[in-house]
């Protein structure tokens, strides 16, 4: 028997209004600023209760989570006044009201389908991974391990209890760190595609317990969590600082794989004929040059016999 899923708590849906009503100036929406000094930084509740055409008292009870009921209309007019971005307005309506999901089971390991496995062996010039909702990585192929965490045994996403997670090791893990030359972008990133994946599955404990770990142990997270980011990250450029093969700017798309659960495929790609390119290229030959190493030795060995 389906149940509600557990709504966000109040603090969830009363901090992610907050900081975007504190983000408006009266004037950005059209509103008669007379130069009196404000007490808060952006618009007042009023303010946006006005341009929303709802009451005061109902948009406070919204930001205090006490409308769990709202409609499909007022969240709308909100996200019209507070002039949220598609991925924030999908975000506000999860907060708000959260869909109806099956009555949560033990978690358990997740792991990717034989046939995606085979996909990402036939990718070999293309660095891949599969990662969950939770962002942690399944699967790679031979490429997509030696660029993100050649650090770690390549076997490690087959062992559950060492399974990478990418956000973890982006916030936690000093190797991946150093990988990202502009490493504060991809904090950003990574908080955002945190707040979308929280709010479409409020009731994954294993997603809480890593957002509550990183808030702990990483105080850049816990400032980025506060502000209340949500921008769905699937496509764009990284730029990376290899130890073997150095500078690198590769194009990403995450794409998601149907009936997985909410896994996702991200692939690299460099543009034709750039200096990244040759970076892929010669990771890709040393790990060929690697591969052949131990065949080399057998025979050699044998023509000693």
């Amino acid at each position: 028997m389906d149940r509600p899923a557990t709504p966000a708590p109040p603090a969830e849906l009363g901090g992610f209004l907050r900081t975007r009503r504190a983000a408006l100036r009266p004037e950005d929406v059209g509103l008669v600023s007379y130069g009196t000094r404000r007490r808060v930084p952006g618009l007042r509740r009023e303010e946006l209760a006005q341009l929303a055409g709802v009451s005061v008292a109902y948009y406070t009870r919204l930001e205090q989570g006490q409308s769990a009921g709202a409609s499909d209309g007022v969240l709308d007019a909100i996200a019209r006044a507070l002039r949220l971005t598609p991925d924030e307005h999908a975000h506000l309506r999860n907060l708000a009201r959260p869909a109806r999901t099956p009555r949560p089971r033990a978690p358990r390991a997740e792991c990717a389908r034989p046939s995606t496995r085979r996909l990402l062996a036939a990718m070999d010039q293309v660095p891949a991974l599969v990662l969950d909702r939770r962002f942690e990585v399944l699967a790679w192929n031979r490429l997509g391990h030696a660029l993100t965490a050649g650090h770690l045994a390549a076997e490690a996403p087959d062992r559950p209890r060492e399974r990478p997670n990418a956000q973890r090791m982006l916030f936690l893990d000093p190797h991946t760190r150093e990988l990202y030359p502009d490493w504060e972008t991809e904090a950003r990133r990574a908080v955002s595609s945190l707040r979308v994946a929280a709010g479409e599955h409020p009731d994954d404990r294993r997603l809480a317990e890593l957002i509550g770990e990183l808030t702990m142990k990483s105080e850049v997270f816990a400032a980025l969590w506060s502000r209340h980011p949500v921008h769905r990250c699937s496509f764009g450029t990284k730029t990376f600082h290899h130890p073997l093969v150095g500078p690198l700017e590769l194009a990403f798309e995450m794409t998601r794989l149907p009936d997985s659960g909410g896994q996702g495929l991200l692939m690299y790609g460099a543009e034709p004929g750039s200096p990244s390119e040759a970076g892929l290229r010669l990771l890709a030959a040393g790990l060929d040059e690697a591969a052949g190493a131990p065949e080399r030795t057998s025979r050699d060995r044998l023509g000693t016999l």
